[in-house]
């Protein structure tokens, strides 16, 4: 299993670290490329059809700000589920790339998560439905964050 990282710029490298991180954390092996759906489409292209030939288990995350065509081009060329994590500055920022991210064109589905954490983890439970292993860390994973909740009465 790989989980190929596409962004549509260098900028939105940090954006990638965070959801890196969590697939880190799990051992789970990624790829990042920095390659444009506008500017060098034939090079996502490229990218998109080297991971369609792979005989293992896929799953994009992209990230685009603005005019998020990237993730509805990989989604409209790839059988792997996409998971689109758009980068956002302000609230301005945000508005704009999550609604680009939100509205994709019909046959293109690409699940938007806002929190790269959570893009993170999502990915990780996809991969989970095939790999026991990874299955065992994500039930582990949850145990351990349901553990730091208090079911008793809290005293003030």
């Amino acid at each position: 299993m790989i989980v190929p990282f596409l962004l549509g710029s260098k900028v939105d490298l940090d954006h990638a670290k965070a959801i890196a991180k969590v697939l880190d954390d799990y051992g789970v092996k990624y790829e990042i490329y920095v390659s444009s759906a506008h500017k060098v489409p034939e090079k996502t292209l490229e990218i998109i059809n080297k991971f369609n030939e792979k005989k293992e288990t896929v799953v994009w995350v992209t990230m685009a700000g603005r005019s998020n065509a990237l993730s509805g081009l990989v989604s409209a060329n790839s059988h792997f589920p996409v998971i689109a994590c758009p980068p956002f500055k302000d609230y301005a920022d945000y508005l704009a790339n999550i609604h680009s991210s939100l509205q994709m064109p019909g046959e293109t589905p690409a699940v938007t998560v806002v929190d790269p954490k959570n893009a993170g983890q999502a990915v990780v439970r996809i991969l989970a439905l095939t790999d026991k292993d990874l299955a065992k860390k994500v039930k582990n994973h949850i145990k351990v964050v349901q553990g730091t909740f208090d079911i008793k009465p809290l005293a003030l």
